[in-house]
């Protein structure tokens, strides 16, 4: 899997919850937690631990 800044997609949980994941392809549609694949989860980030705010 290629993890260039080109292969980052932002995506939302049920709750709203923002997180910044790595994903393959022609991924970059996807814009809900629970359509990416348990592998592409296992990459994702909350925004929220590096950016410090629930809203930035």
């Amino acid at each position: 899997m290629n993890s260039d800044f080109g292969s980052l997609i932002w995506v939302n949980d049920k709750e709203g919850h923002e997180y910044v994941c790595i994903a393959k392809g022609n991924d970059n549609d996807k814009r809900d937690l629970d359509e990416l694949s348990k592998n592409e989860r296992a990459t994702c980030s909350d925004v929220n631990d590096f950016i410090g705010t629930d809203r930035w």
